[in-house]
């Protein structure tokens, strides 16, 4: 049981043993004590005031004399209003730091047998992975890390978007302008090379919409709408999709080979399969380098047609409902949502149908209780109702489906937009994070008697780093501004400050040798920053649990940033290795030791390695 525990216990105590009264461990709220004030944890007294029948202050003096004289671990208190503040002991600190904090298995909760099913990056594979991606696969990837360490059993899966028009549009693009190119006779990387078939078709489009609007049934198409928009350019531009879906020739190319590919046109599926394979391979790297895996692919290839069946047996259970048209939808008003379709008039799957049997289908192979969508904000209504629904169908998870919703990633420069090619690319901003951190170790000199394999080693976890804890840092729902120069500062909230943090105390290590840390067990008064040290080490267990019951890594990444920061400002005013006394220097060095290990676990949790030099 460790102290917060026996607070806990202790208060439990003193309410049924001073007032009387009966009250649960959840009905106590305990805080880290204000720095301004003396003491380690406070508890807030003001919600016993009922029970005893007295002032917040005289409650306090009371509670605080039971605890002193019941709770091992306390040494002190004082009272402020309604604020018990409690005095931790140098002994119960020591005795953590030595016998639990440098475990090798500190921070990892033991099994909840509870499985989770995380989703994350599911791509569509006409284009290549960009920031955008990078956000969702980071998110992914971290909150999967840290369910594992929460003490659940997670399992990594996307769904890949491998069919539908946006896919035909680079297919078109390159039968009709790619002349027999190939990734490999190109020197692009595979999945960037569908993805400039992709901007091209736009490219064509746009040439060709640009042409009828200056002839004559472009020209006639603006006179019927003159009443209702003097507007010439909003006016086309709002009936654009109308222009590809009504009159455009590569429109109506695209949209038949939609129909070949659905109907098994072999020709149209052998050209699908080889350019979506380019967009495997090029996915693969990308993934590789970033260092995340899955535990199963779906595509949607596979499951679009899947959950036909469920609505049917929906339909027949009055769940769904039929209108004149044949189709087929859900009233979901009283759940304040609206009327949804789930199947169209001709018996056609649309999303929401897909995400229904996808859903079932990930349920019958995993058997998972949770199921956790990491999905941009702008599909939060479709996810709503996802769920709203899943519930009306009865599912066994319903309960326990979540939207791990995240807002977008701009640049300093603005939006992006794929279509016109103006996005990011994954493998582009990996480059450039690298090759700022490779700046900054130029300019430093601290890398130069290393070998250029070292060298390239250290500069790609150093900009990785970056890159991954500049997202994760910013909680999820939080729209930001991804700058690569900003990510690499040394002095800022950044992973490579943090990595700056392990890589000093690895120095001071190195330089320790093999000495002699027995003596820590002696170190009987602890310094006030040490103490505050120990207890951020203490905070690390609870943190990964927040983390994992919010969803939100970004916990971990300011955990981390908050204890390097601590540690950096500790080595600048105490000495570790020259201290004052032989325990002193066993005991800093216990303390550093312990601090390296929880910033390379905490960091892990983000999918960021740790180097040994910078």
């Amino acid at each position: 049981m460790n102290v917060i525990e026996r607070i806990q216990e202790g208060v439990v105590e003193a309410v049924k043993a001073l007032y009387d009264a009966d009250i649960t461990p959840d009905q106590i709220t305990i805080n880290n004590t204000r720095k301004e004030f003396e003491g380690d944890y406070t508890v807030v007294v003001f919600p016993f005031t009922r029970a005893a029948r007295k002032k917040p202050e005289q409650i306090g003096e009371e509670m605080g004399n039971f605890l002193l004289e019941e709770v091992d671990e306390l040494v002190g208190f004082n009272v402020i209003k309604g604020f018990l503040n409690l005095v931790v002991s140098d002994a119960y600190w020591r005795r953590f730091l030595l016998e639990t904090a440098t475990g090798d298995t500190f921070g990892q909760s033991a099994p909840k047998a509870e499985k989770v099913m995380v989703e994350f990056s599911s791509p569509n594979t006409n284009k290549p992975l960009h920031l955008g991606h990078i956000r969702n696969i980071l998110l992914g990837w971290s909150t999967a890390q840290i369910l594992e360490a929460a003490g659940y059993e997670v399992v990594k899966v996307q769904i890949v978007n491998d069919r539908g028009i946006a896919i035909c549009k680079s297919m078109l693009a390159w039968e009709k302008f790619g002349e027999g190119e190939t990734p490999k006779s190109s020197g692009i990387k595979s999945d960037h090379f569908v993805g400039k078939y992709y901007v091209l078709f736009e490219q064509k489009f746009q040439e060709e919409y640009k042409s009828w609007q200056a002839s004559p049934a472009g020209l006639a198409a603006y006179t019927d709408k003159a009443e209702e928009s003097q507007d010439e350019l909003a006016f086309f531009k709002a009936f654009k999709n109308t222009y590809f879906n009504e009159y455009s020739a590569l429109g109506q190319e695209a949209k038949a080979m939609l129909l070949k590919w659905e109907e098994g046109d072999t020709e149209t599926v052998n050209l699908w399969k080889k350019m979506n394979q380019w967009v495997y391979d090029g996915f693969a790297d990308t993934y590789e380098n970033l260092g995340v895996s899955f535990d199963k692919l779906y595509y949607e290839s596979d499951t679009y047609l899947l959950g036909k069946d469920i609505i049917v047996k929906g339909l027949e259970d009055g769940i769904f409902y039929r209108k004149e048209d044949q189709s087929v939808w859900i009233d979901l008003e009283d759940a304040k949502l609206d009327h949804k379709l789930v199947l169209r008039s001709d018996g056609t799957s649309v999303y929401m149908t897909q995400d229904i049997g996808t859903a079932q289908l990930r349920y019958d192979d995993y058997g998972v209780d949770r199921m956790v969508y990491v999905v941009a904000d702008e599909q939060d209504y479709h996810f709503k109702v996802l769920f709203e629904i899943m519930k009306r169908l009865g599912a066994p998870y319903a309960d326990k489906m979540f939207h791990l919703s995240y807002g977008m990633v701009d640049l300093p420069s603005g939006k992006m937009k794929s279509r016109e090619g103006t996005v990011v690319d994954a493998d582009d901003l990996m480059a450039e994070v690298i090759a700022e951190a490779k700046a900054m170790a130029e300019e430093r000199g601290n890398l130069a008697e290393l070998s250029e394999e070292e060298r390239q080693a250290i500069n790609r976890q150093i900009g990785l780093a970056a890159l991954k804890f500049f997202i994760i840092k910013v909680q999820p729902r939080k729209r930001m501004t991804f700058d690569p120069k900003e990510s690499v500062d040394m002095q800022g909230q950044t992973g490579p400050y943090v990595q700056n943090a392990y890589v000093r105390i690895r120095s001071v290590l190195r330089k320790a040798g093999a000495a002699d840390t027995s003596r820590a067990a002696d170190y009987n008064t602890l310094e006030t920053a040490e103490k505050d040290l120990i207890a951020q080490l203490f905070a690390f267990p609870a943190i990964i649990e927040e983390a994992a019951e919010q969803l939100d890594p970004s916990a971990i990444a300011n955990y981390c940033f908050d204890l390097a920061k601590a540690y950096h400002r500790f080595y600048h005013d105490y000495s570790i290795l020259r201290a004052d006394t032989s325990e002193a220097i066993a005991f800093r060095i216990q303390l550093s030791t312990a601090i390296a290990q929880v910033l390379k676990k905490g960091m892990e949790l983000l999918g960021i390695e740790m180097p040994e030099q910078m």
